[in-house]
């Protein structure tokens, strides 16, 4: 594995230049992807985007951080945002992936933070199939994690009323399930390894990206209160992320641009003043630079539905 810095990060695997899709979470068999790679996810990381792998039967080899891991299902990887990760799968593999925003899980674990922090470290989970009936439960790990994904991916394929409702109780119960898997020696706190200074530095700064955006805060002001300079803080987003500090916030900026274009009737006046732009032409200069459409545009195209570009970035 390259070293970090010279990992690539992608919102999706193979889609490098792109901001996070619109919706929170996409859910997708391992084969639909690593089919189109010859079966092979060469190492890389995700800037803010948190992974569940999820393997029912086949095989395959992960790198995960600096383990090498052989995986056969049925076994789980938990994949937190900025951890280095690849895979190279056997053929007829049977398996899905789930990816969320990280951000939005923390959010739905805020009231729970022993299990946020079970879970949002790198872990290899994986069981006999011969596993017994875990006690109190009347199933096995392997069959309680195998109905909580089925439960979340078939929520995640309809269209049924109060689909978000529904998908964030499939993966409140999947992470449970999950978080009383995770080993006992990978859920202490002094096991995690400690994290690279700028890796340290760039999740500091994504959450206080996240809890200020709107207000469109400078990046003097955003470093002063992480306690270095912008230029370290500049220094560390190209180290982990590959890109500037300031294009973390655009695209934090535009990702909510595009959730509100997409998903309501606002005005883009009333959606550029709600993101702190001044000025509705200034906004859709910003818009039009990173999307290569003006909003009214994109809206359009994404109405019309066959032809519109991708939410998550240009056309």
């Amino acid at each position: 594995m390259r070293s970090p810095a010279g990992l690539p990060t992608y919102a999706l695997y193979g889609e490098q230049g792109r901001t996070e899709a619109v919706d929170w979470l996409h859910c997708e068999d391992i084969a639909s992807r690593s089919s189109r790679h010859d079966w092979e996810i060469r190492p890389h990381r995700h800037a803010v985007l948190f992974q569940i792998l999820y393997i029912a039967r086949g095989r395959g080899q992960a790198q995960l951080e600096d383990r090498a891991l052989a995986l056969h299902g049925p076994c789980v990887l938990l994949v937190p945002a900025l951890v280095p990760h690849g895979f190279r799968f056997e053929p007829g593999i049977d398996g899905l992936v789930i990816t969320v925003l990280e951000a939005h899980l923390a959010q739905r674990l805020a009231a729970a933070p022993g299990l946020a922090a079970r879970l949002m470290r790198p872990s290899h989970l994986h069981w006999p199939r011969a596993a017994g009936v875990k006690a109190g439960t009347g199933a096995s790990p392997a069959r309680a994690v195998a109905e909580a994904v089925a439960r979340l991916h078939a929520e995640f394929r309809a269209a049924e009323a109060w689909r978000d409702l529904a998908l964030d109780a499939a993966l409140l119960r999947l992470a449970v399930v999950l978080g009383r898997e995770v080993p006992a020696d990978e859920r202490a706190p002094d096991s995690a390894p400690t994290p690279e200074r700028a890796t340290a530095h760039v999740r500091r700064y994504r959450a206080l990206v996240e809890a200020r955006f709107r207000s469109q805060p400078t990046l003097a002001a955003l470093a002063a209160e992480l306690g270095i300079t912008p230029t370290q803080l500049n220094r560390a987003c190209h180290q982990v992320l590959g890109h500037s500090a300031l294009g973390v916030l655009h695209g934090r900026l535009l990702l909510e641009a595009q959730r509100d274009l997409a998903y309501t009737t606002l005005s883009v006046k009333r959606v550029a003043l709600g993101l702190g732009f001044a000025d509705a032409g200034y906004f859709s200069r910003f818009f039009r630079h990173h999307t290569g459409h003006a909003p009214s545009r994109w809206r359009q195209l994404g109405q019309a539905g066959a032809g519109a570009p991708d939410p998550g970035g240009k056309a």
